[in-house]
């Protein structure tokens, strides 16, 4: 309903519109009594309707940290209360309760507040807001004990994700290494073994003394003349004497097998060193030779040392 439109209500316009300003003004003036600046307090009362201070503080304290908080509050022309266009709310309709009688023909305005009074609601407010301001504050507090407590528990669960990714790790590079070892202490003890082994037997073989001065493969066989029929066929060596000039230039002899690997000599030296080197190469001077680890894999008797041979053991 326009207030301006109604012939009868015309002149009690002005004094509406007073009475609502002076409300606006009562709270407003709380609002600065209590330490709020003018765009704060004029923008709570817009914002809220100007349904009392409680709901002006509550909407203070929600938005404080907007960042047109402090800006200048500009009203929306089409809701400007007073123009034409703009129809009255229901809360101030004139027969409803604006107006009194229709024979007094002004509005009683709301009498102004004393300064006792104003103290006293100042303070009233100020507890208030000291409480609502506490329980915000305790509020934020749990919620940063929870956010807290949620982020350790992340970390814990990370810690020990990351723990048991290491124990397992760990776990496997330990079972790998005890598999190695293991199959080396195996490899060695056959070696060995087979080197005690032959030792036994060559000890047997020569009557259990040391070795002879000429052993049966250092004996030549005399050939037949030629007038006597074909020449005998080239001899089959079953042994092999190695000898072996270390790094320090001191020098081992043994006796292989004629089909034993040349990795059996390797170890043979790897066992019987005091260099404490394992990781050499073998070779031959004359005719000058480098063996390979797929020599390692091949019997004396192809690679030519058998019946005999002097090896010299290289750094790589």
């Amino acid at each position: 309903m326009n207030l301006t439109s109604c012939p009868r209500l015309r002149s009690f316009s002005p004094p509406i519109r007073e009475v609502n300003t002076m409300a606006e003004c009562t709270v407003l003036e709380s609002l600065l009594e209590m330490g709020f600046n003018k765009n704060r307090a004029e923008k709570a009362l817009a914002y809220t309707g100007n349904q009392g201070i409680e709901r002006a503080m509550d909407w203070l304290m929600e938005h404080e940290n907007d960042p047109d908080i402090d800006e200048p509050y500009v009203p929306p022309p089409e809701n400007v209360l007073g123009s034409e266009s703009s129809p009255l709310p229901d809360s101030m309709d004139p027969i409803e309760g604006s107006i009194a009688e229709e024979g007094e023909g002004t509005v009683q305005p709301k009498r102004p507040l004393t300064e006792e009074e104003k103290r006293e609601q100042v303070k009233r407010l100020e507890e208030l807001m000291r409480i609502k301001q506490q329980e915000r504050a305790e509020r934020e507090k749990k919620e940063e004990i929870e956010r807290e407590k949620q982020r350790r528990r992340q970390g814990q669960e990370l810690l020990q994700i990351k723990q048991k990714l290491q124990d397992e790790e760990m776990k496997k590079l330990a079972d790998e290494r005890r598999r190695e070892k293991m199959e080396e202490k195996l490899a060695k003890q056959r070696v060995r073994e087979k080197i005690e082994r032959d030792k036994a037997e060559r000890a047997k073989k020569f009557g259990g003394g040391g070795t002879p001065s000429s052993s049966p493969a250092d004996v030549v066989p005399v050939s037949a003349p030629a007038s006597q029929g074909p020449p005998p066929a080239k001899r089959e060596y079953d042994e092999c004497r190695i000898q072996i000039r270390l790094l320090d230039g001191s020098v081992m002899t043994s006796t292989f097998k004629a089909k034993e690997q040349l990795a059996a000599v390797r170890v043979y030296v790897q066992m019987n060193q005091t260099s404490g080197i394992d990781d050499f190469n073998l070779m031959t001077t004359f005719p000058r030779k480098l063996f390979t680890e797929e020599d390692m894999e091949k019997p004396l008797q192809e690679l030519g040392l058998v019946p005999s041979a002097v090896l010299i053991v290289a750094k790589k």
